[in-house]
């Protein structure tokens, strides 16, 4: 609902000149689409259980690159018509912000549609059999694989290797953040 009101408002924010009120509400936006990206594996889970979230996801995850085509092209289409129709350039974006708006809030509709997979109909999370196979190790079998694992887990990482591990995540972060900041900072002269 949030996306919804922020699509509707953009027009109004670049109408009244507000240049800071305009970048919040994109970042704001952008924010949302890396947020849902990332909520998206538990939400499934939480409707379909873990079985049958990973084939939603595939699905979702088709529809999703699918309008990531298809939503760039209908923008570029309705500029385009509304310049060729005498509309001013500041004003090209705006019947499309309203449209994607009312897309949003299709989506919000489909998505309350939606009802989650009864519980019963979720299945055990050991996988099935195949082919006949058993379905748990031997007694010898399993005994000689406990002590193994447990072994593997408790053994201490490396000081050296954890601060690698985290320079390797946090140096292309803050390599991001800085350009992004700088980028903003280009705005706002």
């Amino acid at each position: 609902m949030l996306g919804i009101a922020l699509y509707a408002s953009v027009p109004s924010a670049a109408r009244s000149g507000s240049l800071l009120l305009f970048v919040f509400a994109f970042c704001v936006v952008l924010s949302m689409y890396g947020g849902g990206f990332a909520t998206v594996p538990a939400y499934l889970a939480d409707l379909f259980g873990t079985q049958g979230g990973g084939e939603s996801h595939g699905r979702l995850l088709t529809a999703w690159s699918t309008a990531g085509v298809l939503g760039p092209v209908l923008v570029n289409y309705i500029r385009e018509y509304q310049l060729d129709h005498g509309v001013q350039r500041a004003e090209a974006y705006s019947i499309t912000m309203y449209i994607l708006a009312g897309l949003l809030a299709l989506g919000l509709l489909c998505n309350w549609a939606v009802r989650p997979v009864a519980a019963a109909e979720f299945t055990s999370a050991a996988p099935p059999a195949r082919d006949g196979a058993a379905t748990s190790l031997p007694r010898s079998a399993a005994s000689a694989t406990g002590p193994t694992v447990t072994a593997a887990v408790a053994q201490p990482t490396s000081k050296l290797l954890l601060v690698a591990a985290w320079a390797a995540v946090v140096t292309p972060i803050c390599w991001g953040v800085a350009v992004t900041l700088q980028k903003t900072a280009l705005l706002f002269r």
